[in-house]
């Protein structure tokens, strides 16, 4: 059976008026063409859907059925179009970002809540994450786009963009003072207890690649998950702590920590924003991206 959907819309808009001239009206086009699209539906269903009255029209009993269900899935596109809309208007929807504890911190977080401020009907799915699980899920479309920091691995489809640099330091507490002011050879490093980031983060990798080439491969002492954490330890005593320079600014302005010189300085690295060309931005995620200028 081929019948328009128009033909549905008709049906429900007259059942519903219980009058064919103000389902007319309701719907902008001639009462002529409201009953013709009502007779040639009865026509193919093989049965009255109306019985005239003085009022109007009123629904036969095949009509009250066909209703029971075209009512449902009329109503619910409906609520379909309404929610694409909202989602336009930027009253709801989500946005689904990949990032660090460092690119939060140091980058994301102004953004985030300026963003919830003027959209407080967009919801914020932050994936919290070091850059190769942020890439992962990028990859798999889990999220929108991901705030990562280099070196990274360049793959075809991805659009990466710079947004802002970092540099990483080597920090100590009172423990090591007598360090402070000299100019160290990267390899005094393997004398030291270090402390550093886990191996499955792109900081960690570019420290132990930068340290293996100049022939000073370190093997920690003592490895965290999180910079904050590795900057207590230091704090406390603990090590000497590899970190990003931003999480121990505080700490070093105040004198609690001091920044060890080198021969050399670890090269500044980058944050990236990155994201899936394969992946269409939704509207919340554009327009947050064009907050970010980007």
């Amino acid at each position: 059976m081929n019948i328009s959907l128009e033909y549905y819309k008709f049906f429900y808009y007259a059942a519903k008026c219980g009058s064919i001239t103000q389902a007319a009206e309701a719907l902008s086009v001639t009462q002529p063409a409201v009953s013709q699209a009502l007779r040639t539906l009865a026509k193919s269903l093989g049965t009255d859907l109306f019985v005239r009255n003085g009022k109007g029209v009123h629904l036969t009993p095949a009509g009250e059925i066909l209703f029971d269900y075209v009512k449902r899935g009329y109503e619910e596109i409906e609520t379909g179009e309404r929610k694409v809309l909202e989602m336009i208007n930027m009253e709801t929807g989500e946005i689904r970002i990949g990032a660090s504890d460092m690119t939060l911190q140091f980058y994301l977080l102004p953004y985030l809540q300026r963003f919830h401020e003027r959209y407080p009907g967009i919801r914020l799915n932050v994936t919290n994450g070091p850059t190769p699980e942020t890439m992962h899920y990028l990859s798999e479309g889990r999220i929108d786009f991901g705030l990562v920091t280099t070196p990274l691995s360049r793959r075809k489809g991805f659009h990466s963009i710079a947004v802002r640099q970092i540099q990483d330091v080597f920090v100590a507490g009172t423990r090591f003072r007598k360090l402070k002011g000299e100019i160290l050879p990267w390899s005094s490093l393997r004398e030291l207890p270090v402390v550093c980031l886990e191996k499955n983060s792109s900081t960690r990798r570019y420290v132990d690649d930068f340290l293996m080439a100049r022939g000073a491969a370190i093997h920690p002492e003592i490895e965290l998950a999180t910079s904050d954490m590795i900057v207590q330890f230091a704090l406390r005593n603990l090590g000497v702590a590899c970190v990003v320079w931003d999480f121990a600014q505080p700490y070093l302005e105040a004198g609690t920590l001091f920044e060890l010189r080198f021969e050399s300085s670890l090269p500044a690295r980058e944050m990236e924003l990155v994201t899936n060309e394969k992946l269409p931005p939704t509207s919340a995620s554009a327009k947050f991206l064009e907050m970010l200028k980007l």
